[in-house]
């Protein structure tokens, strides 16, 4: 499989999360590629999720190897889905997050076909990644037994010379406040519910303070942190808002529990106001001395001839519902900058280092 190619033909697809035409080309495309092979192949639909592809080279329901990823992306102009080459570099949207590895885990199927490598391996790539992963819920409420040994996460990080081995748990809430309305010119006949949300969010600060570019970044930033991501409220400038509410996304370290959420929000909700949790997940924690990951890190230092580090973010993965399951989670990718933004790309050594490296680890198992 010629590797580059494959990924500038995938970015090329506008597989914005939602554009079922675009996605479902794309699905075809890699499909197709192993067309003129023995691969299991299955396009998974749902009712009420989008699709997910599921290429094997075997029926069982555990696995030695997964590969997890995504093929939807985040919108962008036209022009960024034209892959351009510049020094080392492949630019465009998805070459970073995360068609470029998704494409790698395509190449590791067929070295495993054409060399007959005796591992039991799949690939999951569902299409709305981007917009909270609800595919892949489907997919393995679908198939509720499927699993794996080791599950191999090539979106997270940016830093091939990093190994991921913690994720925070997100935790998403919504506060609501009710006020009572009344004229603008006079206060006091009212309850200002945005005053409320305000009050609350203030005093949620005391547990989980405020950062930006101008604080600048801790010393550790394995902490629980929180940001306000939506607020609403009012609806007429003259009126003291009756009703407001807001959304805040809250990233719990693993010693931090959403009991122990509950417990700070209960003590910091002004008069008037109420929380939900709306969701939460699951931190992905891996020890640094798993084996499979030491044999992985092993053989990542020896193509790249350099030091690999461990490193924690604060981004969530799906590979949290097999590491659920007990499975050894191995978060790895490629160097890239940009991801979400204009002008985002991958280094193409980087890919090529991590695709061979993903077959010598996969000769291995």
């Amino acid at each position: 499989m010629d590797l580059i190619k494959t990924i500038e033909d995938m970015v090329r697809f506008k597989t914005i999360t939602g554009t079922a035409d675009e996605i479902d080309k794309c699905l075809a495309y890699i499909a197709k590629s192993f067309e003129k092979t023995t691969a299991k192949v299955k396009i998974e639909r749902f009712d009420d999720a989008s699709p997910v592809i599921y290429i094997s080279n075997n029926d069982d329901m555990v696995q030695d190897a997964l590969v997890l990823g995504h093929i939807d992306v985040v919108a962008a102009n036209d022009d960024m889905f034209e892959p351009v080459v510049k020094n080392g570099k492949m630019y465009g949207r998805g070459t970073l997050d995360m068609k470029s590895f998704a494409a790698v885990a395509m190449n590791s199927m067929h070295y495993v076909l054409e060399h007959k490598l005796p591992v039991k391996f799949g690939i999951i790539l569902s299409t709305d990644e981007e917009q909270g992963s609800k595919s892949t819920h489907a997919f393995m409420a679908r198939y509720p037994k499927l699993n794996a040994k080791v599950v191999l996460d090539n979106d997270v990080g940016g830093d091939i010379t990093k190994i991921i081995n913690k994720c925070k748990n997100p935790v998403f809430l919504k506060l609501m406040a009710e006020g009572k309305p009344a004229h603008g010119s006079t206060p006091w006949d009212g309850l200002d519910a945005n005053e409320m949300l305000m009050k609350t969010i203030a005093n949620l600060r005391k547990f989980y303070p405020y950062f930006d570019i101008k604080k600048g970044q801790p010393k550790n930033t394995w902490i629980d942190t929180m940001h306000v991501a939506k607020m609403s409220g009012g609806e007429v400038s003259n009126i003291i808002a009756k009703h407001a509410e807001a959304l805040l996304d809250v990233r719990l370290v693993e010693t931090s529990s959403v009991k122990d959420l509950e417990k700070n929000i209960k003590a910091s909700l002004a008069e008037g106001v109420t929380y939900k949790i709306v969701s939460s997940s699951t931190p992905v924690v891996m020890a640094e001395d798993n084996p499979q990951i030491m044999a992985y890190k092993a053989f990542a230092e020896q193509i790249m001839g350099q030091k690999i580090d461990f490193q924690q973010i604060g981004g969530a993965t799906d590979a949290r519902l097999f590491a659920e399951k007990g499975a050894t989670v191995i978060m790895h990718s490629g160097t890239g900058e940009g991801m979400h933004a204009d002008g985002e790309y991958v280094v193409l050594k980087t890919v090529e280092d991590l695709a061979k490296l993903q077959i010598e680890y996969l000769k291995t198992l």
